[in-house]
């Protein structure tokens, strides 16, 4: 193992440990350079890379401190890497979201509260019968980010949020060249909103599963 690797893991050890809690500030470089038997400058490295994925934050001239390891802020990478993504893998993105997305929305189904279901009613009833293809792929993602919201599981949304960027260009491709692509994203929303408002657990799942196949599978066959 690589001596800064070795650091990093000596650190995560301890923030599992719960020797060092979301918030606390580590020791000063050289107590815990000391204590962990390990370099300063390995220290330091091991300090940069957890910087980078949020688990630590350095404040210039405070210190260094344990960030609150909120699934959301640390999930931030993931979105990073996501950014990435070639063309050919966004089939990979789709496969995942048709996995996690319609367990989140039966989910959803017990959890989603009226106030919520009334304001994804109203988001639908402000696009229209014809919005554009911009309009209904923007409108598509709130959309199903307040049904995944509205599951009460923050890793969960945070994991959704990070997959659906890749999968946008070929949601607006989609519209562009499929026949009623509008139409029938619309109709679908609104079976999914209906079996949420039935609480319907089954039913919103199987809703969502047909809803995100249906770009898969365009995408697979024009592909």
């Amino acid at each position: 193992m690589a001596v800064t690797d070795e650091a990093i893991e000596k650190i995560k050890d301890m923030i599992v440990s719960g020797a060092l809690r979301p918030g606390d500030r580590l020791p000063k470089e050289s107590e815990l350079a000391a204590e962990l038997g390990l370099s300063r400058n390995s220290l330091r490295e091991a300090v940069r890379a957890l910087s980078l994925i949020r688990i630590l934050d350095v404040r210039q001239g405070d210190g260094t401190y344990v960030t609150s390891l909120d699934p959301q802020l640390l999930l931030e990478a993931l979105s990073f890497v996501v950014d990435f993504h070639r063309d050919d893998t966004v089939l990979e993105f789709l496969a995942v979201r048709r996995i996690l997305e319609p367990a989140a929305t039966a989910m959803a189904a017990f959890r989603i509260s009226d106030q919520q279901l009334d304001a994804l009613s109203a988001q639908l009833a402000a696009l229209g019968a014809q919005p554009s293809v911009e309009e209904l792929v923007a409108a598509d993602l709130e959309f199903h980010r307040g049904i995944v919201r509205g599951a009460g599981n923050s890793v969960l949304c945070s994991l959704l949020d990070g997959l659906s960027g890749p999968t946008t260009r070929a949601r607006i491709w989609r519209g562009l060249t499929q026949e009623d692509a509008v139409g029938r994203t619309l109709r679908e929303h609104r079976a999914i909103l209906a079996a949420l408002r039935d609480r319907d657990a089954e039913a919103a799942r199987s809703w969502a599963t047909v809803h995100i196949a249906s770009v898969e599978q365009w995408l697979r066959s024009t592909l």
